[in-house]
């Protein structure tokens, strides 16, 4: 039958998707950072924090949140108020 090309195709792609897989799964084993292992590595040592410095941590950021949040109430009500004028304008 006429199909033996197309077919030695198909397993020659087969076998050479599969090396790829191989050759980055060897890759991903050789990296250092992260993971759990025993060759795992911390990557950043954090100095331990006082109650107090936690708590102004906690209040400094709730003190920007606060900001963003009306940040982002003003422009909604900013934006939401030009289309109601862009509306208002193409009806009349």
């Amino acid at each position: 039958m006429g199909f033996g090309g197309s077919t030695q195709a198909m397993i020659t792609a087969i076998k050479n998707n599969e090396k790829i897989r191989r050759q980055k799964r060897e890759r991903f084993k050789k990296q250092t950072t992260g993971g759990y292992g025993s060759n795992s590595r911390t990557e950043y040592n954090l100095p331990e924090a006082t109650p107090e410095q936690l708590e102004a941590i906690r209040n400094r950021m709730q003190k920007e949140r606060k900001v963003w949040w009306v940040k982002v109430i003003v422009l909604t009500v900013v934006s939401a108020l030009i289309v109601l004028t862009a509306l208002v304008a193409l009806i009349a």
